[in-house]
């Protein structure tokens, strides 16, 4: 296939960021440019350490994943992308987090290279795998030294090929060498979309110009197809939807990093209730609750998995509030959902909602007892073979059974639940479940059939998470309940048999959470 137009080659987008990263700082820059200067910074460097590391605990288990995938694309060249860096603000970069189908397949996790590249090219009997990624530079080559977005002495070690094949047990080429793929793409040929656009665009001129191609029989670089590029392209869909479903079910290794995750995430939880002196002394005490736990996550993890919410009053009633610019009052309840993400990108999803004196008022305890009857009803059901829907209907039972008791409803319970009505989802507006692992709302792409509607199978990992949510200006209810919001949220494995709530070792029960607080000197 002709490719004499496309101008869009890795090392031409490898030269641009370079361009574009001189032309933002060109004005400041003092890296000296005479050659006596290169040769002495190229010289005198101790030699590396070429030991190659043994593969990693989860190499073994992305094998068995791409073997899946393969299988449900026999013949078709895949292309999954981590996705490269996002600009912040001028020569500052958000930190790099590859896409989790790329780290799902690869094994790769907070360690993967910026641009990299998981490619399957078709073999006889299924696909070889290959991941492309700009191997270091030599400390002889100016890239090394002035280079600030990918230059070693600016952001430190990279590895080479030969380390990344040793360490994920899968074969590695040079990032240049992805061109060759770009050449040979084809119109079977399928892409992960949203990873990274611009891979996503090259794949599109040249799925457009082959077509284009086998349709004229001759060059059509030139004809107008790129009308089509970035448009929605169906297959393509359907590479995401299998690579969102396999992750469905956890295996063994995912099963462990959640637990681990899970753990992190109690460690800080337990520190923020120990720091509640300091939160309440300042103004922003939501953002002090923010910061410790980060610490924490930071120290057991990469980050963490999502923006904590730390919503005390009637913060909590805002189910994404995220500013956490608020302060903390004794009297008052804090909602934190908050979660570890460790080095591997599995992260924990954890709800709990305390009060920052240590003892609940008599209708912050009616509501949170109500909430936590939702959360056990809904557990209690959890086993293989359930629907997962019903998940959230067993805890609507209760959420529609306590609002109706309280008054709050124009109908009875049982005809607010019809799906007509839905009156007590006034008071919590989001569903009661979803799937987690390497995302935090994970397999989002699989078919409603799999999810909302899929039968429940032994290792997937989800949340039970119901609330209740009573704005300040809600004149539904009476005063003394406006501006609480209460939310328990857990992390559920399905086992065998039933079902473990990964994160019952933090404080659930409002006696349990009570003295959890007061444990801590408040």
């Amino acid at each position: 296939m002709a490719n004499s137009s496309d101008t869009s080659t890795t090392e031409t987008r490898a030269a641009a960021v370079t361009d574009e990263e001189a032309g933002r700082n060109a004005n400041r820059s003092t890296t000296p440019s005479s050659e006596g200067f290169k040769r002495f910074i190229g010289s005198g460097w101790a030699d590396r350490d070429e030991t190659l590391p043994s593969a990693r605990e989860q190499a073994s288990f992305a094998a068995a994943r791409r073997a899946k995938v393969s299988a449900a694309f026999p013949g078709q060249r895949l292309i999954v992308p981590a996705g490269d860096m996002k600009q912040r603000a001028n020569d500052t970069d958000y930190p790099f987090r590859a896409h989790s189908a790329f780290a799902h397949l690869t094994g790769w996790g907070s360690d993967s290279e910026p641009g990299a590249v998981l490619v399957f090219e078709p073999t006889a009997d299924g696909h070889d795998a290959t991941v492309y990624f700009r191997e270091r530079a030599g400390r002889d080559s100016e890239e090394f030294y002035a280079n600030p977005a990918i230059g070693e002495f600016w952001i430190g070690a990279r590895p080479s090929l030969a380390h990344v094949a040793a360490d994920l047990a899968v074969a590695t080429r040079g990032l240049d060498e992805f061109d060759h793929v770009v050449d040979a793409v084809d119109t079977a040929t399928l892409v992960l979309r949203e990873a990274d656009a611009s891979v996503t665009e090259r794949v599109d001129h040249a799925r457009i110009r082959f077509a284009a191609e086998q349709a004229l029989s001759t060059n059509a670089a030139d004809a107008p197809f790129s009308i089509e590029v970035g448009a929605s392209h169906e297959p393509d869909g359907e590479l995401a939807r299998v690579v969102s479903e396999l992750r469905l079910v956890k295996d063994e290794f995912e099963q462990a990093e959640m637990r681990a995750a899970i753990d992190a995430t109690r460690r800080g939880f337990t520190e923020v209730i120990a720091e509640l002196p300091r939160i309440t002394a300042e103004v922003r005490g939501e953002r002090v609750i923010e910061g410790v736990f980060a610490t924490r996550a930071r120290l057991d993890g990469n980050a963490v998995g999502y923006d904590s919410i730390a919503a005390a009053g009637p913060h909590a009633t805002i189910l994404h509030w995220t500013r956490n610019d608020g302060p903390v009052v004794p009297g008052d309840l804090v909602l934190l959902d908050a979660g570890v993400e460790l080095d591997s990108y599995y992260t924990a999803d954890i709800t709990r909602t305390f009060p920052v004196s240590g003892t609940y008022s008599a209708v912050q305890r009616q509501i949170y007892d109500a909430v936590l009857e939702a959360a056990d009803a809904a557990f209690a059901i959890v086993k293989p073979g359930v629907i997962f829907r019903e998940v959230h209907a067993a805890a609507m039972q209760v959420i529609a059974r306590k609002t109706a008791e309280w008054g709050f409803l124009p109908v009875s319970a049982e005809e607010s639940l019809e799906p007509d009505n839905q009156f007590h989802r006034r008071y919590m507006v989001h569903g009661t479940s979803h799937h987690l692992g390497l995302d935090v709302h994970d397999c989002a792409q699989a078919r409603r059939d799999m999810y909302m509607d899929g039968v429940l199978e032994a290792g997937m990992v989800f949340t039970i998470e119901p609330g209740l949510y009573f704005q300040p200006d809600d004149l539904t209810v009476p005063e003394e309940f406006r501006g609480i919001g209460v939310r328990i949220e857990d992390d559920i494995l399905v086992t065998a048999d039933g079902a473990e709530n990964l994160s019952a070792g933090i404080p659930r029960t409002a006696d349990e959470v009570e003295a959890w607080v007061r444990g801590a000197g408040h």
